[in-house]
């Protein structure tokens, strides 16, 4: 062998035996490094979970409840670093003005959005857990109403896609949300939900074979290459991808892979990106004369546990604005604005708006008896409040105040209990675009107070209730409520009026019931009367009776 090829050979057995244990150390080294850091993560989690036991149980509800699919981890992180309640109310209030879309409003509709979306599904997506706890809940809630929804509550036949094999097949229930748009996940996003036991519980699947219900039935729900025995229905479950879904017609499959769900799993359970800013509020304070007399009154609906909806309602009667005439229009205006405080004078939430009121002027005089109406909702904790009120005619320059004391109920979890009792003159669903939207909606649902809660005979009075914490079977996933309203004039024991709303009446519903009803007065002569709704948790024999006074007053004389 030639000398430099000896030399060569010598020097690079050398260098691998030098390198031998040099190549061990740094393994080990590099192990010592995993284990350290797992370690490390170990006792972050554990740190984080000791934070969290210490803090109050109002904030472990916030987190835990209120913004657990929207709060970022450093977010968590940093909030579970607190030491003091004040931090933490400062955490979220800076936490909610992040997210403000528009800094320079004192509206803060992604806020106020967000909780419209969790009372939403707490209604409409509840099977044995509260909705919110559900994927449709949590989907909902993270990404707002799908643009699509195909739903299929019973299931039924179902023609497979031909890059699913073709064929047909039976389906458990099942739904797929399309959203044409998600940021951070593109355009065209579908996602399935399949119920497999029929009980409500819908979940979040990546495997579109999983609503197959004829998938483990030898000989049924078959593709087209199996039923022409050109392929094993046993080979849909060797598959690697972690589906069992056929291959397609002509042995491909055209839709993602596995690694195309894994992503879009992930990216649709991560919280919602968010624009962080340095934002400031300002809030004016304002001079006034309580020269306008106007009437409010405050409803309190749950959305979790820890969070109330607070519809508040402001009736301004129309013979006390000054209006101006233009083309044969009188027009007036107000401004309102509103600001709540807590106790020790933090501002919580303040709003501004305003409202108008047009008449042609030959209608101007009859129109003086009316009134017109205001409402802003805002989601707040359980706790004392103080609410200020301003009205301001901008003709006249007459203003009217009001401060009030607003306590804010907490719903117990373990306990039967109801919204506000609202009287109303309009109740009427509102078209899936408008859910949520707009005064006086509540959920899908328009619901007008009627302030003075004054009615004639041929008033129609709506009532709108919810009703939470009815216990769920744990079989069937249903609650089983009776309901029976009853109308009392005056002091008498003896109703005037009583009916009982049957079970196949009652809107469908798990641990919480919304009661939207109307009830014709003509049967009843002018007074003064009380409704009472009797709910009975028929499961633990709870009975709980909200209450609301009313009026009845004589038609109005015809005039000559």
């Amino acid at each position: 062998m030639h000398q430099s090829v000896k030399t060569s050979l010598i020097l690079l057995l050398a260098g691998g035996l030098a390198l031998g244990p040099l190549a061990s150390l740094a393994a080990a080294q590099q192990e010592d490094a995993q284990d350290h850091a797992k370690k490390a993560s170990k006792t972050k989690q554990k740190s984080e979970k000791e934070l969290f036991k210490e803090i109050d149980s109002q904030y472990k509800k916030w987190l835990n409840e209120d913004v657990i699919y929207i709060i970022a981890p450093e977010e968590r992180r940093n909030f579970l670093r607190l030491q003091t309640n004040e931090e933490r109310e400062q955490f979220i209030e800076a936490f909610w003005q992040r997210r403000n879309p528009d800094p320079d409003s004192l509206d803060n509709t992604f806020k106020e959005e967000h909780y419209r979306r969790i009372a939403y599904v707490n209604e409409h997506f509840p099977s044995g857990i509260p909705g919110w706890k559900t994927d449709r809940g949590k989907i909902y809630i993270m990404w707002g109403a799908p643009d699509e929804i195909d739903s299929h509550p019973t299931g039924g036949n179902w023609d497979r896609p031909m890059d699913q094999g073709g064929g047909s097949t039976s389906t458990y229930p099942y739904e797929d949300w399309r959203y044409r748009y998600l940021e951070g996940m593109g355009e065209n996003v579908e996602i399935e939900f399949v119920d497999p036991t029929s009980t409500g519980e819908y979940h979040l699947t990546m495997d579109p074979s999983e609503k197959d219900a004829l998938l483990r039935v030898p000989g049924a729900g078959l593709t087209m290459a199996e039923a022409m025995g050109t392929s094993s229905k046993a080979q849909r479950f060797s598959r690697t991808d972690g589906t069992n879904q056929a291959m397609g017609v002509g042995g491909q499959n055209t839709g993602k892979d596995e690694f195309d769900r894994l992503e879009n799993y992930v990216n649709i359970m991560r919280p919602p990106p968010v624009k962080f800013k340095d934002l400031e509020q300002v809030v004016t304070s304002r001079l006034v004369r309580d020269q306008l007399k106007f009437q409010y009154r405050f409803d309190f609906l749950r959305i979790t546990s820890d969070t109330v909806f607070v519809p508040i309602t402001v009736q301004i009667p129309v013979r006390q604005l000054s209006f101006q005439e233009k083309d044969g229009v009188d027009s007036a205006s107000m401004n309102i604005f509103g600001r709540i405080t807590t106790l020790s004078g933090r501002i919580v939430q303040t709003f501004e708006d305003t409202l108008r009121a047009d008449y042609p002027s030959s209608l101007l005089q009859q129109s003086l008896g009316t009134s017109r109406i205001y409402q802003k909702a805002i989601p707040l904790s359980p706790n004392l409040y103080r609410l200020d009120l301003v009205v301001k005619d901008v003709n006249s320059g007459n203003v009217g105040v009001v401060n009030t004391r607003l306590a804010v109920p907490r719903f117990q979890d373990d306990q039967l209990s109801t919204s506000s009792l609202i009287l109303a003159d309009n109740i009427q669903r509102v078209s899936n675009k408008d859910i949520g939207l707009g005064q006086f909606v509540l959920g899908d649902v328009k619901v007008r107070p009627r302030l003075d809660a004054s009615f004639i005979p041929s008033d129609s009075m709506g009532v709108f209730l919810q009703v939470y914490n009815l216990k769920v079977d744990e079989k069937t996933h249903k609650a089983d409520a009776s309901v029976q309203f009853r109308i009392l004039k005056d002091k008498e024991t003896a109703p005037a009026l009583r009916f009982d709303i049957p079970a196949d009446k009652l809107p469908s519903h798990g641990e919480e019931l919304t009661l939207e009803n109307r009830i014709t007065l003509g049967s009843l002569a002018p007074g003064k009367y009380k409704l009472e709704v009797a709910i009975t948790d028929n499961l633990t024999k709870q009975t709980i009776t909200p209450t609301a006074d009313f009026t009845v007053k004589p038609l109005p004389a015809n005039p000559k």
